[in-house]
């Protein structure tokens, strides 16, 4: 073993890492800031269950629908409920149609007992008004079909649009 070269090695090896130091020594840096920002719209969705009343036959028929609405954080709504597509309906007197154009009344409910319409009004005949959570917050839409209507037997059926109003 050549002690000169195993010198000459490590002093090679100490030149190059202090020459490493002294360039990271030499190194600068700088920095910036910069802002992030988004607006937050008000903003809300809306899903309906089917309300499925089954055999009618002649006797009342209550059953319910679930409405759900999913809307940003704190924002106030309301939920209205339209007359339905039967021709001369109306949010009192809502109707379902059947074979030849026959009908079937029924009536949508805000409350369990069946006794507060449910329109399409907001401030008038739909319910108080809710703040969003930013989750789906669901409410029960109460249907009642009165009892002693005798129209063509047959398949009835409506279509009621709910609008969320924020």
């Amino acid at each position: 073993m050549n002690l000169g070269n195993t010198f000459k090695s490590a002093a090679t090896a100490i030149a190059v890492c202090m020459l490493g130091l002294a360039s990271s020594a030499n190194a600068a840096t700088a920095t910036a800031t910069f802002q992030v920002t988004a607006t937050v719209q008000a903003a809300c969705t809306i899903s309906a269950t089917a309300l499925a009343f089954g055999n009618y036959s002649g006797a009342q028929s209550d059953n319910t629908s679930t409405i759900t609405v999913t809307c940003t954080n704190s924002t106030p709504y309301r939920v209205g409920l339209d007359a339905g597509a039967s021709t001369g309906a109306t949010v009192t007197t809502r109707k379902m149609t059947g074979p030849g154009g026959a009908t079937l009344g029924y009536a949508l409910f805000q409350d369990g007992a069946r006794t507060i319409n449910w329109g399409n009004t907001p401030g008038t005949d739909t319910p108080a008004s809710v703040n969003g959570n930013g989750s789906g917050q669901t409410t029960t839409v109460y249907g009642r079909i009165a009892g002693a209507q005798y129209p063509t037997p047959g398949s009835y059926s409506d279509t009621i649009t709910a609008t969320v109003n924020y």
